[in-house]
């Protein structure tokens, strides 16, 4: 009697994250996954249902590990004004990896006709800027700030420009004057 291949929800995800980065969202197919995770199509559709399902479970993990990334740097700067802004600031002080950025593009692509996916990235911005807001004098100003940084970071992921670094962190600095300005400021 064969015995029963178990395998775990994060290699599953690990094997969609390496088909995402070598083949990209064209790539990324239920059958392309179960191959790269060496388990059967059968058992990927079990776990998962359908692309969309495979697809919403790797953006909850990929927000997940933003969050805890987000929430250690937030301690590191819980005596400022903004900890919120000012962790999220020195969250993104690491340039995006070239796998990272492939992910991202894969995502991105792939959730671009998927409305509950883009729903649920949708949601977590808004947390994310509620957050940012929420300690902030001048939430006009936390805004900006945050939408520069998301800016930064949009053009990184996307792979639309790559800063140099002295450039890069003369950009964090001054979205982080935002931040603080934000902080002192009365709205």
């Amino acid at each position: 009697m064969a015995r029963n291949r178990t395998i775990d929800t994060d290699a599953v995800l690990d094997a969609a994250e390496r088909v995402a980065i070598r083949d990209g969202a064209v790539g990324l197919s239920i059958d392309a996954v179960a191959k790269e995770a060496g388990i059967s199509k059968s058992r990927v559709v079990y776990d998962y249902k359908s692309k969309s399902g495979l697809l919403q479970a790797l953006i909850e993990r990929r927000l997940r590990t933003e969050d805890d990334r987000i929430l250690a740097a937030i301690e590191q700067h819980r005596e400022s004004a903004n900890p919120e802004l000012c962790g999220r600031i020195a969250a993104a002080s690491e340039v995006p990896k070239d796998d990272d950025r492939a992910i991202a593009l894969t995502i991105c692509a792939a959730m671009s006709s998927e409305e509950p996916l883009q729903a649920m990235v949708r949601k977590w911005v808004d947390r994310d800027i509620g957050a940012v807001q929420v300690s902030a004098s001048n939430r006009a100003l936390a805004l900006v700030a945050y939408l520069a940084l998301h800016g930064l970071m949009s053009l990184e992921y996307m792979d639309f420009h790559r800063w140099e670094p002295a450039e890069r962190d003369t950009i964090l600095t001054e979205i982080k004057r935002l931040s603080e300005a934000a902080s002192s400021q009365t709205t």
